[in-house]
């Protein structure tokens, strides 16, 4: 039988609570597995509007305010995945991407998907260093 892990649940009110059955982050062995994060005011738990760049940047924010929490930074990310409503939006959401990413440039997929939560235009997810 597998030995059973003790990995550490990463949570922060900066950052919106789970709408379901999985926690913020997980930490295990150096590792931190961010949950996909879409573009929730944490304060308010309200769905940010308008462009898919505004929200990337909520989601982004997002993204800092667990990985802060979990002891990292961008800057220990390996790996994130985009969900894209429509990829008719991937340059406007690669601009705000660029901006917490422009000098380490982690691994990246990035996929149209035919329904996101909330019908948002954007959901990531990443794997970090901590």
């Amino acid at each position: 039988m597998p030995e059973v892990i003790s990995p550490e649940v990463v949570s922060t009110n900066n950052a919106p609570q789970a709408i379901g059955p999985y926690s913020q982050a997980i930490k295990h062995n150096g590792l931190v597995f961010v949950s996909g994060q879409i573009p929730l005011n944490p304060a308010t738990m309200t769905l940010v509007g308008g462009s898919t760049g505004d929200q990337t940047q909520q989601v982004l924010q997002n993204l800092k305010a667990i990985l802060e929490a979990s002891g990292t930074n961008f800057g220990n990310v390996l790996k994130t995945t985009v969900f894209l409503r429509d990829m008719n939006d991937f340059d406007e959401m690669n601009k705000v991407y660029g901006e917490y990413f422009s000098s380490h440039k982690p691994a990246r997929a990035t996929v149209q998907v035919a329904r996101l939560p909330k019908d948002v235009a954007v959901e990531i997810e990443l794997v970090a260093a901590y």
